[in-house]
């Protein structure tokens, strides 16, 4: 029988957890509002947060991957780093303006808030 230390069940550090829960919560995000994600600028965000991630010591991953609030404050980062921002704008600022969405968890609004509001 192999014996396992506690470090082996650790999802790499938290990193593959994050990024995992990352581009669920951006498959979900376009979903709601009914959009195709572009995927291309997807693997980029997961990319960008991967990067952001990598740089940082394990505790810090660690104590990221427990906080909702520093999780959702390096989604965001990555959402605008990579340009997701930048794509379906005018459809997304659309949406904004007329709240045709109102099922939106309230999580993502860490993602609208980031698309300019005004015509």
């Amino acid at each position: 029988m192999v014996e396992r230390s506690p470090q082996a069940d650790r999802p790499a550090d938290s990193l593959q957890l994050l990024r995992d829960e990352f581009r669920q919560h951006l498959e979900s995000f376009y979903a709601c509002l009914k959009l195709a994600p572009p995927y291309h600028t997807v693997e980029r965000a997961v990319a960008h947060l991967t990067a952001q991630l990598k740089s940082l010591e394990p505790a810090e991953r660690d104590r990221i991957a427990g906080d909702p609030g520093l999780r959702w404050a390096e989604y965001r980062r990555a959402f605008v780093e990579s340009g997701l921002n930048l794509r379906h704008r005018g459809i997304i600022a659309g949406l904004i303006r007329s709240s045709l969405f109102t099922d939106l968890p309230q999580e993502y609004m860490h993602f609208l808030d980031t698309f300019p509001h005004s015509p």
